[in-house]
Formats: structure tokens, C-alpha cells, sequence
């Protein structure tokens, strides 16, 4: 096998760290401040969608009909939509930037002389760093030895693996996928080549699950929307109504089921619990892992780090050969990694200092991969290499006669070869987190199935999961296949990183929604393809940038926090979807049969766009509801969600209708009742809210403070407006006070019925 020379380059000291220090005062930190949020061309954005393009012709219609009064609240609607989605927007961006300026990439530095860990925006030009696989490199640079393949797409928007040789520039942005290199920071900051402070968020993330559904949702409302749109026409015909007339009012009816606020209550509510997560040690790097893990029920579990601690020791050391303890062990030292050392390196490096063996420098080198599984050194004509047992176990045929007497199940083994030879074996033991057994507990009374995954040996692999409870057979990943069943798993042995994404992958084909906690370069296409991919604090940075969730501390308890997250926005959505779905169906199917009955619609277009803004001011804030968590993984059920909205709204529409019946019976005039029909529609409204987002009645749970004053203005300005005569009919005390007590009669019947029923099922 080809060796790579193993050059110490002394000429390349690097910086010490008060040059480093002198020239940071100077440059400042490698760091942009983020380019100041455009209200207005947010603002004038909002004005070019599909929701826009209607009012805009419904507004120009009423101009055209010299409507001027009806043209004004058409455009107050335009003028909301922008304006709130242009506002929630800037919010979410800021919580977004507040996350991405704690998620910077990692650089090993050489500093006096001494290989160190530092955040990226601490660098400074000349700082010498060196580059491994799955770094995101920090700041532009020039290559000084080694070769590197390297995807630019960040910069060039092509992800076409690059080749840069030494001499060469490679610029910030960069992520480094074959070989490793040392190279001098040559410019940072805003006068790198990308301008822009190099974060690991995932701005251009895909929708999750429960958008995709919800807009799912919405389609088919605006198709029931279009049916009795047609239905209106028809019967407009018939009784020789002018259709131009109606026009701007049947537009008002597909703008009152446009989800104008889903994009913001969606912001609002993810946004409100990425920084709730970021104050609990987890950062969201991607809005929709926050969705998705209220459905989740397989968790894929990294053992080290995650189940156990981040580091490990060594148990027990077998010599294998001919040679002296401290002759082998002194040989050891030479395939160990200083400058990016592993958790293995350090554990055996204490264990030479701790037996006071002298370490030596390896005339040639190179470092472990896990593509090979094994570290290599050339001392002097002898061939060293350390590494994975399976692995290495394959290059010499006699080594399983000289490993009868060791004990596997202790802990994960670790060979070291010499000239191909088996000449020892660690075993290294991993320490049980204080906190394992009972999350994991947790875990399994929400109903998610955990499997641990782990490149030890079966045996070893099966004594962790027997420790921390986790139930079922622990087998090998050559046993590993799509007729296994998954519920009998309590782990899989002999995991290599490239594993992990077939197993993911074949999971989701089996109809699970998976969660997967790594922290590896080759973890990182099977962090972006499970739902809930899921970074370690110590992650490379290609992982963490695969990921949804990074942790910023160890151990598995954060876990709980996201599922957590997860449920809360999965019930502030349902309550959403089920309050969109019921007001929308109820308005319509109200005003049709009312069209139809009467011979005109009852309710003013002025009325409908208030209405309109209203309403999806008190539902944006569901975003920020008090809500609970449930303890089992959630299902999306269209059809009975469609059910629910539909029952809920039947029964505000037969009291919206009774209410109409008893208007006209009393001969009030048809202004009028569009008025009452209006005050009715706004508080069955808000009492839909209330009704939907809680277990038990509504009267008894209060919503947030958000959600509360927002209904109560909502309250203050129909009442207002319909006392006073402003834009609609004026009204008096007790034709208010008529539609107030038909809603508040509804909403009791009907949640009491609806409660039932929904606890029955």
C-alpha cells in the first residue's frame, strides 16, 4: 500500500496567540453582521402571490364598479396580508440569525505551536489550520501541503466535487469531502470571497410533513369553495341577479379561505419553540425537524456519546506477540492521531501516559478513515496499524487462534497490527450516562421504538442495551434485513457510518418516521435523510449541517425536549387546521343556503373583509398557545380531520341558519342581518378556537395571553364598529346581544357533544 510522507513542516509554525489576538483587534472577528432586514421589499414581495393577485382583482373591480367604500376594505385586506406576512417573516428571521450565529463551524488552529479547537470566527489571516473530511471551511485559504477534493456549491451554487492542489485557494464556504491538507487563512470576514459570516443552518429546507398536509387541506377547501361558488352563480341566474355585482363578493369567498395566515402561525409557533429549545441547550438548524418529531416513532440511537459517554478507557490490554509490553505499546503511540485525535486516541494515549510509555513519531502516516476502519504509521522498516478488529482481523488469517482466551463482551476492541500481524488487542469500556436508563424509559412510554446502534461486537453491543433496558435481540449488520422484525430490535452490532443511511432509508420504506443522532462525517447522508436527524454537541460540522436538531450538551435527556417541542406545535397546528377547516366551511356553506333562501347574501362585503382580518389575526397567535404534550407519536388522519371540521362546522351553521330564520320572522331588515350574521360568524369564530385547542371544555382552559388579548380586541372592535355604524349597519344593544347569545348557546352544545365524542374515539 501506498504511503502519504508524514511531514512535520517546522517552517509552518502558525501564529502564536498574541499575534492572533493583535491581528483580531485589528480585522475584527471572522464575522458579518447580518444585512438589515427590508421591511418594504418583504412588504411588496407579499403583494405577488396568488392570495394578492385576487383581492388585487377583486379591488379593481369595485374601483371599476365605483364601489369606493367597498374598495377600501378590499384594500385594507391587500395591505394586512403583506403587512403581516412581511412582520412574522422579519421575526422568524431573527430567531433564525440569532441560531445561525451560535452554530459556526469548528477549526482545528495551530496556535504557539499547540494544535487546538477554536470557533471559526475567531480566526484571523495567517492562523495555519488543518482540513479533514466533513470540515466546512470558516474563511478563505491557501493550501500549503496536501490535496483535497471539495464541494463549492455554497459559493458557486454547482456541487461538483473540486479538486485543489497546494498553492491553491480554496474559499470559505467550502466542505471538504476527500483528503486532508494544511492550509494559512488568507482573507475573513466581509472580505472573503463569500462576504458572509459561514453558518450551519439549512436555509433552503424542504416543507415538513404537516405543512405538505395542511396545504393538502387547503386545496381541497378551496375546491369546495369553487363547488358552492358555482352553486351561488346558478341560482343567481335563476333569480336574474347581475353576476358582475357579485363578483368582488365571491372573490371575498375564496380570500376567506386562503390560509393568509398559515405561512405566519407556521413561523410563529416553530419560531417560538426554536427559541424556547435554543435557552434549553438544543439548536434548531432546520424549522421543519420541530414538526416532524411530534410524529416520530423509531429513534436511531449513536451508542457512544449518546447512550454512553463521550469518551472512553481502556479496560484491558492483550499482548499478542513476541515483543515487550512497552516495545509494543511504544509502537502503539505512533499510530495515534495528535493533531485530531478520537475519542479512542485519547483514551489510549492516557493509558500509555498512565503506564509511562515513550511515545514515538511515526516516520510516515496516515490517518484513520473509516472508509479503511484503521490508522496507519511506517516506523523504521515495521509497518503499524490500529484500528477496527473486524476490519483489521481480515489482513491477518491467524487471528482468530490467538483471541480464544479474550473476552469480548467487556467493551469494544481495538487491534494493532504489526507488518500485518495481530500483535495486541485494547478493549475499551464506555461508561452508562446517568441519565440513559431513564430516557430512554421516557422514550419507550411515548411509544417510540429505540434502537442503538454501535460498530462493537454483538456480545458487547447486547451487554450496553441489556444495561440501559433496552428491550430485544441485539443482532449484526450483516443480519440486517427488510424482513426482520423491527419491534424485536433492541440494537444493531457491527455499524459502519455508511450503514447508517441503509438503515434509515429501508426503515422509511417500512412506513416509520425516523430520528437518528449522530455525530460523523459518514453519519451525515443518513442525518439528512431520517426526519429528525439529530447532531451531537461534538458533530462534525457536516453533520451538524445535515441536521435538524444540534444538542449543545451530551447525553440523551435534550432528546425529550424536542419531542416535546414537536408535540406542542403538532396541537397548535391541529387547532389551527381544525379552526381553518370549520370557519371557512362554516361561512360559506352559511351565505350559500342563505343566498338561496333569501334571495340575497346575508352579510355585507365590507363585513366579510373585516371579518377576514380579523379572524386571521386571532388564529396567527394560535402560534404561541398554551397547548399539552401527548405521549405517543402522532398519525395525520385527513379524512378524520375533515370530519371533525365538518361536524364542528354543521353545528354553527344550523344556529347560524336558526339565527336567520328568527331575523327574518321578526321582519329585521336585511342590512341589518347581514350585521347580525357577522357579530355571530366573528364570536362562533373565536369560540371555535377555544373549543378545539383543549382536551376539556372551553370554559375551563385558558388560552396564551397572545391569544386571549388578541380575541378580546377582536371583541372590542366588532362591538365597536357595529354599535357606532362604522363601515357596516349599526346595530342595536339587543340585536348584538342576539347574536352573542345564539353563538354562546352553539358553542356550549356543541362542545359538549364534540368533547364526547372525541374522547369516546
Amino acid at each position: 500500500m501506498h504511503l502519504k510522507k508524514f511531514e512535520v513542516f517546522m517552517e509552518i509554525k502558525g501564529l502564536t496567540q498574541k499575534e492572533a489576538d493583535k491581528r483580531l483587534k485589528i480585522d475584527g472577528l471572522n464575522d458579518v453582521p447580518d444585512p438589515k432586514y427590508n421591511f418594504w421589499q418583504a412588504f411588496a414581495s407579499k403583494l405577488w402571490n396568488i392570495s394578492a393577485w385576487i383581492l388585487e382583482a377583486a379591488l379593481i373591480l369595485e374601483c371599476f364598479l365605483g364601489k369606493w367604500i367597498q374598495s377600501f376594505f378590499v384594500l385594507l385586506m391587500l395591505l394586512f396580508a403583506a403587512f403581516n406576512g412581511a412582520t412574522q417573516k422579519k421575526k422568524s428571521r431573527k430567531v433564525l440569525n440569532m441560531i445561525a450565529h451560535k452554530l459556526n463551524p469548528l477549526v482545528i488552529v495551530k496556535r504557539d505551536n499547540i494544535w487546538k479547537q477554536i470557533d471559526a470566527k475567531f480566526l484571523v489571516i495567517g492562523d495555519l489550520i488543518s482540513l479533514k473530511k466533513g470540515d466546512i471551511l470558516g474563511a478563505d485559504a491557501k493550501l500549503v501541503q496536501g490535496n483535497l477534493q471539495v464541494d463549492q456549491s455554497a459559493i458557486s451554487g454547482e456541487s461538483n466535487l473540486i479538486a485543489k492542489k497546494e498553492t491553491e485557494t480554496i474559499f470559505g464556504g467550502s466542505i471538504v469531502i476527500k483528503g486532508e491538507a494544511l492550509a494559512t487563512i488568507i482573507a475573513t470576514g466581509k472580505n472573503s470571497r463569500n462576504g458572509k459570516t459561514i453558518n450551519l443552518i439549512n436555509t433552503s429546507a424542504a416543507p415538513g410533513h404537516l405543512q405538505k398536509l395542511l396545504t393538502t387541506i387547503i386545496y381541497y377547501l378551496c375546491l369546495l369553495d369553487g363547488i358552492l361558488t358555482l352553486i351561488l352563480i346558478f341560482f343567481a341566474i335563476i333569480h336574474g341577479k347581475n353576476i358582475l355585482d357579485m363578483l368582488p363578493f365571491l372573490a371575498m369567498m375564496f380570500i376567506a379561505s386562503i390560509p393568509v395566515a398559515m405561512p405566519s402561525t407556521f413561523a410563529l409557533s416553530n419560531s417560538f419553540e426554536a427559541t424556547k429549545l435554543s435557552q434549553e441547550g438544543v439548536l434548531t438548524a432546520d424549522l421543519t425537524g420541530i414538526q416532524d418529531a411530534a410524529n416520530l416513532n423509531l429513534l436511531l440511537l449513536d451508542k457512544t456519546g449518546t447512550i454512553t459517554e463521550n469518551k472512553t478507557s481502556v479496560f484491558k490490554w492483550y499482548n499478542l506477540c513476541q515483543k515487550a509490553d512497552k516495545e509494543v505499546l511504544s509502537y502503539v503511540s505512533a499510530t495515534l492521531d495528535e493533531k485530531n485525535s478520537g475519542i479512542i486516541d485519547d483514551a489510549i494515549f492516557t493509558f500509555l501516559k498512565q503506564k509511562n510509555i515513550k511515545l514515538i513519531k511515526a516516520d510516515k502516516y496516515i490517518s484513520f478513515t473509516s472508509d479503511k476502519g484503521y490508522s496507519q504509521a511506517q516506523v523504521g522498516n515495521l509497518d503499524l496499524k490500529l484500528g477496527s478488529f473486524k476490519q483489521l482481523s481480515q489482513l491477518d488469517t491467524t487471528s482468530i487462534e490467538k483471541i480464544g482466551q479474550i473476552s469480548f463482551e467487556n467493551g469494544r476492541s481495538v487491534a494493532f497490527l504489526i507488518n500485518n500481524k495481530l500483535a495486541g488487542i485494547f478493549i475499551l469500556k464506555d461508561t452508562i450516562r446517568p441519565d440513559a436508563i431513564t430516557t430512554l424509559q421516557e422514550i419507550k412510554n411515548r411509544g417510540i421504538k429505540a434502537i442503538m446502534l454501535t460498530g462493537d461486537n454483538q456480545k458487547t453491543a447486547q451487554s450496553i442495551a441489556t444495561q440501559v433496558g433496552l428491550q430485544g435481540k441485539v443482532i449484526s449488520i450483516n443480519n440486517f434485513t427488510e424482513n426482520l422484525n423491527i419491534h424485536e430490535l433492541a440494537g444493531i452490532a457491527d455499524v459502519l457510518p455508511e450503514d447508517k443511511l441503509f438503515i434509515v432509508k429501508l426503515l422509511q420504506q417500512k412506513g416509520f418516521i425516523v430520528g437518528m443522532t449522530g455525530d460523523g462525517v459518514n453519519d451525515a447522508p443518513a442525518l439528512k435523510q431520517a426526519e429528525v436527524g439529530i447532531a451531537m454537541h461534538n458533530a462534525t460540522d457536516i453533520a451538524k449541517k445535515s441536521s435538524k436538531m444540534v444538542l449543545l450538551q451530551d447525553g440523551l435527556s435534550p432528546i425529550i425536549k424536542i419531542l416535546d417541542a414537536g408535540h406542542r406545535v403538532y396541537h397548535r397546528m391541529t387547532t389551527w387546521s381544525l379552526t381553518k377547516l370549520s370557519r371557512t366551511a362554516e361561512l360559506t356553506m352559511l351565505l350559500t343556503i342563505g343566498f338561496i333562501c333569501l334571495n340575497y347574501i346575508p352579510m355585507a362585503l365590507n363585513a366579510m373583509v373585516i371579518y377576514t382580518i380579523m379572524n386571521n389575526m386571532v388564529t396567527m397567535m394560535i402560534g404561541t398557545d398554551n397547548t399539552y404534550v401527548s405521549y405517543h407519536p402522532e398519525n395525520w388522519d385527513i379524512l378524520k380531520l375533515a370530519k371533525r371540521a365538518f361536524s364542528l362546522a354543521s353545528g354553527f351553521m344550523l344556529s347560524g341558519l336558526a339565527l336567520l330564520y328568527f331575523c327574518t320572522q321578526k321582519q329585521i331588515a336585511p342590512a341589518k342581518i347581514g350585521a347580525i350574521i357577522y357579530i355571530y360568524l366573528v364570536f362562533s369564530a373565536m369560540l371555535l378556537v377555544l373549543i378545539t385547542r383543549s382536551k376539556t371544555y372551553f370554559w375551563k382552559s385558558l388560552p396564551s395571553k397572545y391569544v386571549y388579548i388578541t380575541q378580546l380586541i377582536n371583541i372590542v372592535i366588532t362591538l365597536t364598529i357595529t354599535a357606532m355604524g362604522l363601515g357596516i349597519q349599526q346595530l342595536a344593544l339587543s340585536e348584538i346581544g342576539l347574536a352573542i347569545l345564539f353563538s354562546l348557546l352553539a358553542a356550549i352544545i356543541i362542545d359538549v357533544i364534540y368533547k364526547k365524542i372525541t374522547v369516546k374515539n
